[in-house]
């Protein structure tokens, strides 16, 4: 068993690349197949020395591995997957492979909803290790703290991020129907995913199967500010949590302080108020942080030591990042992508620097963001920065133009809104202009679910070298 040969088609993908180390971790052989990786999962796999082969191709099985975990990306006219099913090999989506190989035994912790899935996944996987646990995890986004995005783990805990997105072509069902939830941290429910969900309740039929496999036993920690959450709680069978950033919640924070460091504030819910501090800026990493604290303490994890983790915990590569600070100016890397996300980053920029001047550049990247379905929301999101560029949105081709993001018309109605708004499709022009226009203390924020051409650090670099006024 372990010299199994396990390979991975759509490897360089967030859940695929931490679901090879586990793996890996096992002692399996593993190679994979992709398009062009990018960093931090490209870094990730090189890390675990892995074969991958760049492009599909039937050629690519003739080492004829023993089982076949096929990602979501992965098409059924895939040519790589038409030679795994001509071939009869054995194989599994990804969500099946975690379940069969890492969940048997544990008690899975499922963080699942819209919005701060890989923050609150990687937080609570490290109050967990902090706290004397050694939790098993595999989340969508590398901590800091850990330096990986998965660890096969030898405690009783499984910390998994729970992604409503499909499983693979021969399965259209959410992942998370997949994962054995024990327990379900519920942060968020709105429409996203366009190309899979027709609307609001489509999604939410979802999350309403979710609730309807959590057993009995079983525990939902759940934001109760989130009328769709709490429609979702209703079918719960488990004991239910509530959480939120207001009173009138089982959890809730007090005498909240915010500043360039990050934030300061009490939690009030069962036991003692005690202050809690964390580097973390924002409205919803805030309400990140109650929900985890919610869920360690019903899970019997004493304050102090929840305490200790928050102010430990170094966050998650490319969720409010700071690549760095040049000649005053902040450079930031984020991952967001659905307009809620793009609002409460920007938010979150206001908070920590609020009297600096805010650059929202974003890049429409993923399914839901290169819709025009979310146009009017773009805009009111970017409408919250000072300056706004628009990159181009990224494959245009594969998204019919009666649906795709008008992004002319959205840099043009933010310019009307009284908004500095540019569309700049070429990233070398976007580059170019950033650099002739920062000025002394601007915070720059790039936002992109994708690397963006690897703009965050080219401008950082570019920085140093450019005379700042």
């Amino acid at each position: 068993m372990e010299n199994e040969h396990i390979h991975m088609l759509g490897i360089g993908g967030t859940g695929m690349g931490s679901l090879a180390r586990l793996f890996v971790e096992k002692g399996y052989r593993v190679t994979g197949s992709d398009e062009k990786l990018y960093p931090p999962m490209s870094d990730q796999l090189s890390e675990l020395k892995i074969k991958i082969y760049e492009g599909y191709s039937p050629s690519n099985l003739e080492e004829r591995p023993d089982l076949v975990v096929i990602g979501n990306v992965i098409t059924k006219m895939n040519p790589e997957a038409q030679e795994v099913m001509r071939l009869g090999l054995s194989y599994r989506s990804m969500p099946q492979a975690v379940a069969e190989f890492f969940l048997k035994g544990k008690i899975p912790v499922v963080i699942a909803g819209t919005h701060g899935k890989t923050t609150t996944s990687t937080l609570l996987a490290w109050l967990f290790t902090s706290a004397g646990e050694d939790p098993g995890f595999l989340i969508g986004g590398v901590g800091k703290n850990f330096g990986k995005s998965a660890h096969a783990g030898g405690g009783r805990i499984f910390v998994i991020e729970g992604d409503e997105y499909d499983t693979a072509f021969f399965d259209k069902g959410p992942k998370f129907l997949h994962y054995l939830p024990q327990a379900v941290l519920l942060t968020s429910i709105e429409f996203d995913h366009a190309d899979i969900y027709r609307d609001l309740d489509h999604v939410k039929e979802s999350f309403r199967k979710l609730m309807a496999i959590l057993p009995p036993d079983g525990l939902l920690v759940c934001n109760g500010e989130d009328a769709n959450v709490m429609e979702a709680a209703k079918l719960a069978k488990g004991r239910v949590v509530t959480y939120g950033l207001n009173e009138g919640f089982n959890y809730y924070p007090k005498n909240v302080a915010a500043s360039e460091e990050g934030m300061s504030f009490e939690i009030a819910g069962p036991g003692t108020p005690v202050t809690l501090k964390t580097g973390m800026s924002g409205a919803h990493n805030l309400a990140n942080i109650v929900g985890a604290v919610a869920l360690l303490s019903e899970y019997g994890v004493g304050i102090a030591k929840i305490k200790r983790g928050l102010e430990t915990f170094e966050g998650v590569k490319r969720r409010q990042e700071i690549v760095g600070e040049v000649k005053s100016v902040v450079v930031v890397d984020d991952f967001a992508h659905h307009p809620t996300a793009v609002a409460k980053t920007i938010e979150a920029m206001r908070q920590r620097y609020p009297e600096r001047r805010i650059w929202a550049v974003f890049e429409p990247r993923s399914n839901t963001s290169r819709r025009n379905v979310f146009r009017d929301g773009f805009i009111d999101a970017l409408s919250k920065a000072d300056r706004v560029l628009i990159g181009g949105i990224f494959r245009s081709d594969k998204i019919p133009e009666s649906e795709r993001l008008d992004v002319q018309s959205v840099a043009d109605t933010l310019m009307r809104k009284g908004i500095d708004a540019h569309y700049i499709p070429r990233s070398d022009n976007l580059l170019e202009f950033a650099l002739r226009n920062i000025s002394a203390e601007d915070v720059v924020l790039f936002m992109s679910n994708g690397a963006f051409d690897d703009l965050p650090r080219r401008l950082f670099e570019g920085l140093k070298r450019r005379r700042i006024i």
